[in-house]
């Protein structure tokens, strides 16, 4: 049903599986042995293989909003109407157990033209299909997929008007989250811009583009277009959302640079970080990311720029990063940074030492031990001292090391 019967026809892995029963109702699920899950809507687990098993349903909107439906879940209900109220014609096949595959709406075709067509005009009677389909877009973007021109106007008359804003924090979030690990996630962000969503979902992103960088530094110009790039370059050579996601926000603060400044956008890693904040309050992201995606946006220049600094002050930014007591942040830092690097027009292959460098710096920082100077007799703000002491001496020693090693391999 839907997904997963898309999903084979694309020849792609299947990993979850669920089936829409008509001429049923609850009662005789029940008494067939399935067990009723959710509150919302009758959907029940096979009594074996624990698959889920919905009643088919159609839809009516009274109400404002994604959850403005009342739902008929009477035996009479057919398939055809069932898959009628799906978002997406490529969503809206079902097959039967023999294999038959029931496909009224065109889906099987849409997925050999590569389109993301709506089903109905009751499309634009559920905000959340504007995030889904956009998030649908991040996904098959690598297989040639594109939004249908029409589906498209549907998503910017939605977006115009007030029901975005009927969407829930939670539910923005989770399609967000979701669409950061997808095979494309910058195509989600392009979308929402593209029907007018992106402004109204997220407006400190959608103020980045048209505003220039440096060309020198930035041969792309646009920091929208820097951002996106930088979005593909974390999942393309990091795959993890939550680093996908400190990019997405690292150069919010370039967003409200003064016109008179562009395109120099000094001090736009400290203006940027209340943005960061405001945005993460809003959607209600979760703790951790919200302290990592503040971290890339205050410190991303100064991880470029590790070569040059001096031990103290790559010391003082693991202490900013936490790095002694959770390691892992340092790591995940430095590939945003790096995802920051290759997003730029001819730097994508470009190689990023700055990555090994602060990690090795790390690495060596943590391995002084306050036992010596314990034993030694030292105490308090002295033993403090020692201890930064003894760690500045071993990061400036690997630094020395890694200098000396590069020399050699250059010679």
């Amino acid at each position: 049903m839907g997904g997963a019967v898309r999903d084979e026809l694309l020849g792609l892995d299947v990993t979850d599986r669920d089936y829409v029963v008509v001429g049923i109702d609850s009662e005789q699920m029940l008494a067939a042995g399935f067990s009723r899950v959710g509150k919302d809507f009758p959907v029940f687990l096979h009594p074996e293989t624990k698959d889920e098993y919905a009643l088919a349903r159609k839809e009516r909107k009274e109400g404002v909003g994604y959850g403005g439906f009342v739902c008929d879940f009477g035996t009479d209900v057919t398939l055809e109407e069932d898959l009628l109220r799906r978002d997406l014609t490529i969503n809206a096949i079902a097959k039967s157990k023999d294999g038959h595959l029931v496909d009224p709406y065109g889906g099987t075709q849409d997925l050999k033209d590569k389109v993301l067509r709506h089903v109905s005009p009751a499309f634009v009677e559920d905000p959340l299909r504007v995030l889904r389909v956009a998030r649908f877009a991040a996904r098959f973007k690598h297989l040639g997929f594109s939004v249908d021109t029409a589906t498209l106007q549907m998503m910017t008359q939605l977006s115009a008007g007030d029901e975005l804003n009927s969407l829930t924090p939670e539910r923005i979030w989770k399609e967000m989250a979701r669409a950061l690990g997808e095979e494309v996630p910058s195509e989600y962000f392009r979308v929402l811009r593209g029907c007018g969503a992106l402004k109204v979902l997220l407006p400190e992103m959608d103020a980045l583009f048209g505003v220039p960088q440096t060309k020198h530094y930035h041969p792309e110009v646009d920091t929208g277009v820097h951002v996106l790039m930088s979005i593909d370059a974390a999942r393309q050579h990091f795959n993890s959302e939550l680093v996908t996601f400190c990019v997405v926000l690292h150069d919010l603060g370039k967003g409200i640079t003064p016109q008179e400044q562009w395109p120099s956008h000094r001090n736009h890693e400290v203006t940027g970080v209340p943005l960061v904040e405001a945005v993460c309050r809003r959607l209600r992201v979760p703790k951790d990311y919200l302290a990592m995606a503040k971290l890339v946006c205050e410190y991303h220049l100064k991880c470029h720029r590790v070569p040059e600094m001096k031990a103290g002050t790559i010391l003082k930014l693991l202490q900013a990063l936490d790095g002694f007591r959770r390691p892992e942040r340092v790591k995940q830092f430095a590939q945003a940074c790096e995802s920051d690097s290759r997003g730029r027009l001819g730097f994508e292959q470009r190689p990023y030492p700055q990555s090994a460098l602060l990690l090795g710096c790390l690495g060596a920082a943590r391995s002084v031990s306050a036992k010596e100077y314990l034993e030694q007799g030292f105490k308090g703000l002295a033993l403090a001292e020692k201890l930064t002491q003894g760690k500045v001496g071993v990061i400036n020693q690997y630094m020395r090391g890694e200098e000396a090693g590069l020399l050699l391999a250059q010679c």
